[in-house]
């Protein structure tokens, strides 16, 4: 499945042969990847991506729980993907993280426009969610760019480490005012 963008930009379902770019990408920027993503310290070697990877995809058209590559004129940037989407409840949250080396340059924005489009038009969902640690100003100023509300602080909303916990903010986006992105 392919998600395009732009002529430059598109999203494309992962696939198990991403996982060397993907562990090669986590593992030269463990230190500014890590600072928000405490799935980082997980990923050791390209058999621990591969592994998520395949558990991803064996569930992936059951729980909708889709993993897509951010692409940069075919070169893979990133990941983005919706994190437990609730069927019944027509809602899902979008999780993502991009390379140090395509940040600023509006590629997540324009990512998270389009699931949100893929969200509400392809899967009819109501309400999609972003969660950002209180702190990472990058990734909170998507939901704030595409219009998102912000709903308030998830206290010890993520587990960081063995009993560490980071508050997270919580933005969301209705459907009926998705024409407004």
């Amino acid at each position: 499945m392919k998600l395009t963008i732009n002529e430059n930009l598109y999203l494309e379902l992962i696939k198990v042969s991403d996982s060397e770019t993907i562990f090669n990408i986590i593992n030269t920027q463990r230190e500014y990847l890590g600072e928000w993503l405490p799935f980082v310290q997980y990923i050791k070697e390209v058999a621990d991506e591969e592994n998520f990877i395949k558990s991803a995809l064996e569930t992936m058209e059951q729980t909708k729980e889709y993993v897509f590559c951010i692409r940069k004129d075919g070169r893979l940037v990133g990941l983005i993907s919706f994190i437990k989407p609730d069927i019944a409840n027509q809602k899902t949250e979008i999780g993502y993280w991009i390379s140090k080396d395509y940040q600023k340059q509006g590629i997540v924005t324009q990512a998270t426009k389009r699931l949100c489009e893929f969200a509400f038009n392809e899967l009819g969902m109501n309400r999609v969610q972003l969660r950002c640690a209180v702190g990472n100003l990058p990734s909170k100023g998507i939901p704030k760019r595409l219009g998102f509300t912000f709903e308030g602080i998830e206290r010890h909303g993520e587990r960081v480490s063995e009993g560490i916990f980071r508050d997270l903010e919580v933005y969301s986006k209705l459907k009926d005012k998705f024409l407004t992105l």
